[in-house]
């Protein structure tokens, strides 16, 4: 029996466009990110979900509900899928990160330091709460809006690193599509597709 999950990078927000460390930070999605988001959700208006998760962080959660309106069902919310916790990067931006902390290319691949969380905690917790989810909706079609950095990092461990975490990057409202067999187990079928954005 075959379960689809679909996993969607929240819509963009004003630190995104300032290139500022969000993680944990609760920001919210911008005019664009709303306009991303509606989108989005029109695109996948004729795809019926059996359910729709999130993140707990607005941007994440926005985007969602924008999705959950058009199927007429609700949203319901993980820390789990939460971004990775940024430390003392959040609320900074990469050019002042880049000049405070030499070292900064290795610890986003691997964080544990400088309070950032390690990249294998957002796996194990991440990776844990999709499975945990596609035992309770084998066979059906769910939807998750999450972040970047912990989406990629899942999927580095999902597709046994056909998707390359820390190399790979994933556009705001863009759409990855996996599916999960009880003998095979998870199989990328599209990463990164963004149709709905096509004539921004």
């Amino acid at each position: 029996m075959e379960t689809h999950v679909f996993l969607v990078r929240h819509g963009v927000t004003e630190w995104n466009q300032t290139k500022r460390y969000q993680g944990q930070q609760d920001v919210p999605l911008s005019e664009l990110g709303q306009q991303q988001a509606e989108r989005v959700a029109a695109y996948l208006a004729d795809q019926p979900f059996a359910a729709i998760y999130s993140s707990d962080l607005e941007r994440a959660h926005e985007t969602a509900r924008c999705i959950a309106a058009k199927q007429g069902i609700s949203v319901t919310c993980f820390s789990e899928f939460r971004e990775r916790y940024g430390g003392e990067w959040e609320g900074r931006t990469v050019e002042e990160v880049l000049r405070e902390y030499p070292d900064w290319e290795t610890v986003r691949l691997t964080g544990g330091v400088y309070g950032v969380e390690p990249t294998i905690a957002v796996q194990e917790r991440f990776v844990r709460k999709c499975e945990e989810l596609v035992r309770k909706h084998r066979g059906e079609r769910i939807l998750i809006v999450a972040h970047g950095m912990c989406i990629t990092a899942a999927l580095g461990v999902l597709t046994q690193g056909e998707i390359d975490f820390g190399k790979t990057r994933l556009d705001n409202t863009a759409i990855s599509h996996l599916t999960h067999h009880e003998l095979d187990g998870w199989k990328l079928r599209s990463f990164n597709q963004t149709p709905h954005l096509e004539a921004e």
